[in-house]
């Protein structure tokens, strides 16, 4: 089920924090990334999970990988030094991506349902919730891999943390907006529960599959779901205070 657009007939704002986002994102994922190939960049500033915990760089030398099958050998860059406050690293994350599907789905979620929470919140307001998601969902991460004996030097990036906020944000502020979806061949519509509900349901039992595994890298379930209760649970003390259309 891939949401392709939702009700926007109760919007009164136009979501250009929500389309800055997503060009910040693009740009930096051309220019810096090099459309994900910058694995240099990519292993600066992403945030590692044994930097936040220590408060102190790590830097870990290249490795050279054998394919058993082939007998094929790749040099795998090793984590590089950051230049900058490592918590730092936990923003500068939220706009960096591994690759084209990775952008692309998540620009895609959040250029559907960033503008209602921003038109909700607010410009300035949801520019900081969406912050503020994200950082939970990389502290979320960081938290779970600790926990659960993962490996604490695997870069961790993406601007799904943030994104989950704004669904949990969604689901409880809008949950019978009508969402179109593309449903094996066909489009339909359901609402926005049932459209961000089964999302954060895999998202849970995906978690539950690699918890205490090393998959020596992949997707951050954790993240997804530390963000999603943070938006969740927060996004009213965000409007707080602020007059709501009817």
């Amino acid at each position: 089920m891939i949401p392709i657009g939702d009700d926007n007939t109760g919007r009164r704002t136009t979501p250009w924090v929500t389309w800055v986002i997503v060009a910040v994102n693009i740009a930096v994922f051309v220019l810096f990334e090099g459309f994900g190939t910058n694995q240099r960049f990519i292993n600066t500033f992403s945030t590692v999970p044994q930097e936040i915990i220590s408060g102190k760089d790590v830097v870990t030398p290249d490795r050279v990988l054998e394919d058993p099958d082939t007998g094929r050998k790749a040099r795998v860059l090793g984590l590089q030094p950051t230049p900058v406050p490592v918590w730092l690293t936990i923003l500068f994350s939220m706009f960096m991506h591994a690759g084209i599907a990775h952008i692309a789905g998540n620009m895609l979620y959040l250029f559907i349902f960033g503008d209602n929470i921003e038109d909700r919140l607010g410009h300035f307001r949801y520019l900081l919730f969406y912050i503020f998601c994200g950082a939970a969902a990389s502290l979320a991460q960081v938290y779970m891999t600790k926990m659960t004996g993962g490996n604490l030097l695997i870069p961790n990036l993406g601007a799904s943390g943030a994104i989950a906020g704004v669904l949990g944000a969604y689901i409880l502020l809008f949950p019978r907006n009508r969402v179109r979806v593309l449903l094996f061949r066909f489009i339909t519509t359901v609402p926005a529960i049932v459209a961000v509900g089964i999302w954060f349901v895999f998202q849970v039992i995906s978690e539950l599959g690699v918890l205490g595994r090393d998959t020596g890298g992949g997707v951050a379930y954790a993240a997804h779901i530390g963000g999603f209760i943070a938006g969740f649970a927060t996004v009213k003390l965000w409007g707080a205070g602020r007059k709501q259309y009817s």
